[in-house]
């Protein structure tokens, strides 16, 4: 297995964990446990943002927000990516439709093993953004949104747990 062939697989790990979650109802996605401003559903919505972005500035396309846009119904909040959200703006991310969440990261999940798929090795140590120290490749941006991705799937599943357990 070469890098790309490791980055295609290490991206359907977050898709995987978001499919195991609960089936969630609209107030369990909504709510804020302990108060948190962040979600389940904006924690969801976040990590496809984060991911689509992100790829699309990798490959310099559309991402797949375009295809998603009027469904979620945010306006504009929803074209953020959620860093840096005020508590309102992260409440204002209130999505009813668990699936339509599952579906958007799922699509944007496939879009960055699109563009790892075949990669050649040397495209990976490409500097992609050199305003950090040390520069960023393509190869550590692309393990940096997956791991981004992980870490939210992984924070809305915790939360999930507990309100089923709760409820």
């Amino acid at each position: 297995m070469n890098a790309a062939e490791l980055l295609v697989e290490f991206a359907s790990r977050p898709l995987d964990a978001a499919r195991a979650l609960p089936r969630l109802s609209p107030e369990q996605l909504n709510s804020h446990p302990a108060g948190h401003p962040n979600s389940i559903a904006w924690l969801l919505w976040h990590s496809g943002r984060e991911v689509d972005v992100q790829v699309a500035e990798l490959t310099g396309g559309a991402g797949v927000w375009e295809q998603y846009r009027e469904r979620f119904g945010l306006g504009e909040v929803g074209e953020s990516l959620g860093y840096g959200h005020t508590r309102e703006q992260a409440a204002a991310v209130r999505v009813e439709d668990h699936q339509l969440l599952i579906d958007h990261l799922g699509a944007a999940l496939t879009s960055l093993q699109d563009c790892a798929r075949g990669l050649p090795e040397e495209e990976l140590d490409e500097v992609v953004d050199d305003s950090w120290d040390p520069p960023v490749t393509r190869g550590v941006r692309m393990a940096s949104i997956i791991d981004d991705a992980i870490a939210h799937v992984g924070q809305a599943a915790y939360a999930a747990g507990a309100l089923t357990r709760i409820s």
